[in-house]
């Protein structure tokens, strides 16, 4: 398993657009992802339902989690969309 600390840093955090966006990026891996914000619980990081639940506003801190054949691969590659600000 391998994880990552990350800070959303965009201004509106996870809404719509960058919710879709992590989880088509998410989508492409085999791996079983998960994203877990400060003080809340793991979810499943291919859902955009999931994910719009969790209220991941700017300044948010979570940990990106991964197990499967191309964990590394793709925390760093999710990692890096979160760092970019979803281009906002």
């Amino acid at each position: 398993m391998v994880t990552k600390q990350v800070v959303f840093i965009n201004k509106t955090g996870l809404h719509a657009r960058p919710a879709s966006d992590f989880v088509m990026l998410a989508k492409k891996y085999e791996s079983k992802i998960t994203i877990c914000k400060e003080g809340g619980e793991p979810v499943n990081a291919k859902s955009v339902v999931r994910l719009l639940a969790e209220g991941i506003g700017q300044g948010t801190k979570a940990e990106l989690a991964a197990e499967g054949p191309d964990e590394a691969e793709a925390i760093e590659a999710l990692a890096v969309l979160v760092a970019s600000g979803f281009g906002e």
